[in-house]
């Protein structure tokens, strides 16, 4: 973790939640607040009723919620480890996958289908959320955007927050306030 956390879990049988594999949603207000009041449930515990109905409404919510990325995916490879954490180290957007071929002695063909193979994603995806996770933590201590944006090798404010946008569900500025909420 980045920051302090505070977490609270909820968890459904398979059956009840559509899906194959964990996730990570984007809350919103309204499950927000079923959430909110299925805690408080436990220090006054409402009728069984009641109870009943936020929980099949947040059932419901839940499989309306946009998907968030958990994390980045990191490949076991040492060479190409020691890579991607340099990389988190100094990110760079502009970061070429014939570079870090060279660097690990293959050709362009053979390093994209390691990538590939170790991590999920392709190096260009990589890339990009690598150099989002690493603004994270700048951002969060008050950083301008601009700075970030342009340390992280973007060449506009608007690149870097089209990314941001397209990967976390907001820009910078209003995925930062509702986080501080």
């Amino acid at each position: 973790m980045i920051s302090d956390v505070e977490m609270h879990s909820i968890y459904a049988e398979r059956s009840v939640i559509d899906t194959d594999r964990p996730k990570v949603l984007e809350v919103t207000p309204l499950a927000g607040s079923l959430m909110e009041e299925l805690l408080l449930a436990e220090e006054a515990p409402p009728g069984p009723r009641r109870k009943r109905l936020i929980m099949e409404l947040l059932l419901d919510e839940i499989g309306h919620l946009p998907e968030r990325p958990l994390g980045l995916p990191f490949p076991a490879h040492a060479r190409l480890a020691s890579l991607c954490r340099r990389f988190l180290k100094v990110p760079a957007a502009n970061a070429g996958i014939d570079d870090w071929a060279r660097e690990l002695g293959m050709s362009r063909r053979s390093f994209t289908r390691l990538f590939r193979a170790e991590t999920g994603v392709s190096f260009v995806t990589w890339r990009q959320q690598a150099c989002i996770f690493a603004s994270l933590p700048r951002l969060a201590e008050g950083e301008p955007v601009t700075n970030v944006a342009l340390d992280a090798g973007y060449e506009s404010i608007a690149a870097f927050t089209t990314m941001f946008r397209r990967m976390l569900g907001h820009a910078p500025s209003l995925y930062l306030k509702s986080r501080a909420a």
